[in-house]
């Protein structure tokens, strides 16, 4: 695909405070036209994860929704309505899947299980939202500010948790995140870097280089790190009060 964003500066009237601020620093009012992209060629194809990240106000947003409008069954998590319902009953699955859903999540603790959503913090809520589209099983989920109200840590399991998703299920996600610590357990297929005042970079395939048929070999041989799972593996390690990193979701374990 083809993307292209450009704004238009709109016109703006001059006030002692701006002409202060203009004089201060040399400069006038942005007029014309700012192109963020023209024609950035996106080999996005369904089922792959595609990054975009950078610095706020890069454009990474504005970028990965211009991607969205080019693509079928695209579901925003901002645009989910949550029932005031348990976080295992607003999912809507039997419960063995909605215990790996959210605990892949990062929501494994069985009392936050049975909180509401308006119970739970900011960054559980945003988690919440995550588990609730992977639930609904669209095309792509489309996700701003991925991982940004969480502690590094955890962003981390998170994002090995979404390449693992995106693997087993088919799903692909559309990602815009400020911090490019998780890229490395995110392994997208498409990286889009964004910097101020620079054209966007387009990096495809795994971050480390190994091309599609690897990343599909690590995927599948790479258990999710769970917060659902009762008995962990003899490599599991539970920490971050639930999250467990490296541990089989086997039905035995439910």
């Amino acid at each position: 695909m083809l993307v292209s964003v450009a704004y238009d500066f709109l016109p703006k009237r001059r006030t002692v405070r701006t002409s202060q601020v203009m004089d201060c620093f040399g400069v006038d009012f942005e007029q014309g036209r700012y192109v963020l992209a023209e024609e950035l060629e996106l080999a996005v194809e369904a089922g792959q994860v595609v990054c975009f990240t950078g610095d706020s106000g890069s454009g990474k947003s504005s970028l990965m929704r211009a991607a969205a409008g080019q693509l079928e069954g695209v579901l925003d998590i901002d645009s989910l309505e949550l029932e005031q319902v348990s976080l295992i009953d607003g999912l809507g699955l039997d419960v063995a899947e909605g215990l790996r859903v959210l605990g892949a999540c990062g929501l494994g603790e069985a009392q936050v299980m049975l909180r509401t959503p308006a119970e739970l913090s900011d960054g559980q809520r945003y988690r919440y939202r995550l588990a609730k589209a992977i639930a609904d099983q669209p095309q792509w989920i489309l996700a701003d500010e991925f991982t940004a109200t969480l502690d590094r840590t955890l962003a981390k399991v998170i994002a090995f948790n979404v390449r693992k998703i995106c693997s087993r299920m088919g799903i692909g996600f559309l990602l815009a995140t400020t911090h490019e610590d998780v890229v490395v357990d995110l392994e997208p297929d498409v990286h889009v870097r964004c910097r101020l005042g620079e054209e966007p970079v387009v990096v495809a395939g795994d971050c480390d280089g190994e091309g599609d048929a690897a990343a599909g070999k690590k995927s599948s041989a790479s258990p999710m790190r769970s917060g659902s799972v009762r008995r962990p593996g003899t490599t599991g390690r539970i920490s971050l009060g639930g999250i467990t990193e490296r541990m089989r979701l086997d039905s035995s374990c439910m």
